[in-house]
């Protein structure tokens, strides 16, 4: 009886020293996700009016500017940069971005994942070791980079402008990101977005002619397209890391929440059970006297 108290008492100890960790983690996770929260909300609304302008201007301009970027594929060489977090203890957040893109490549690139011409760019540990586990015999070319850690928008910009360098030369044909979408601190949820090629407006050949907007370039064209399409780019790939990385904040504080919740949970049932044990020890010893003394009385 005495060991078993013993193992209920560990037990209450190691479960309170878990939840200290996990409360502690939750606080962590929730002061970061203020900041990140904040940097997304200020963020999105200027991506997406760049990303609308970015389209329209492609699909009513033409030249070498226009073509870069803009140009139709047979996507033979496709790249799927994958945006995970660092670390894990983030409830079921990056596994739903993977799905999402195992889902992706079953669909549409069942075919270059088995001739071996798939790219993975992976933007946080958690995907790169899942490929790598995945596809062990390097088949495809699984790429890293290393944007978490101090985390700004001039690694971000680098990592664009190896996307688009790599687009530009013809090493890929098609790229797609894959990330966690920022809704609130309790829902995220997993993204697919086009890259490039840049996607145009579509009008119908109706209204080609009446709603075709005339554009006035100043200095010119080829010159602003050359500089102002890699700057959006940068501003799009950096508003999905964005997005990511406040969804990865509120997916923690969300699952440290839960899981102190149910360490609370287990330690009502281990006191109550430490508790019993303990009534059993002591009306154990009380019967044990009682017979001594019956036995010394007759």
């Amino acid at each position: 009886m005495a060991a078993n108290l013993k193992e209920v008492r560990n037990r209450i100890k190691s479960v309170i020293s878990t939840q200290q960790i996990t409360k502690a983690m939750k606080m962590v996770s929730a002061a970061k996700l203020r900041r990140a929260q904040q940097a997304i909300v200020q963020m999105r609304p200027y991506a997406n009016k760049l990303n609308a302008m970015m389209s329209n201007i492609m699909s009513f301009s033409d030249g070498q500017g226009a073509e870069a970027f803009g140009r139709a594929t047979e996507k033979k060489k496709p790249t799927l940069v994958i945006i995970t977090s660092d670390r894990g203890l983030c409830g079921a957040f990056n596994t739903n971005i993977l799905k999402l893109a195992q889902k992706r490549i079953a669909e549409d690139y069942t075919k270059q994942a088995k001739d071996g011409s798939l790219t993975f760019l992976c933007i946080g540990k958690k995907g790169y070791e899942f490929f790598r586990r995945r596809f062990p015999n390097a088949q495809y070319n699984i790429d890293y980079k290393d944007i978490f850690s101090g985390l700004s928008f001039e690694k971000v910009a680098d990592c664009a402008d190896y996307l688009m360098n790599g687009f530009s030369a013809g090493n890929t044909d098609q790229i797609e990101i894959f990330y966690g979408r920022f809704k609130n601190a309790g829902t995220q949820f997993p993204e697919n977005e086009q890259y490039l090629p840049i996607q145009k407006v579509e009008l119908p050949k109706s209204e080609v002619k009446t709603n075709k907007p005339d554009y006035i370039f100043e200095p010119g064209q080829e010159s602003l397209l050359k500089e102002l399409i890699p700057s959006i780019l940068q501003s799009q790939l950096y508003k999905c890391v964005l997005d990511n990385a406040a969804s990865e904040h509120g997916a923690r504080m969300t699952a440290m929440d839960k899981a102190s919740e149910n360490a609370e949970s287990m330690l009502g049932e281990l006191k109550i059970n430490y508790n019993k044990a303990r009534q059993e020890a002591i009306t154990k010893e009380l019967s044990e006297i009682v017979g001594g003394a019956a036995a010394l009385a007759g």
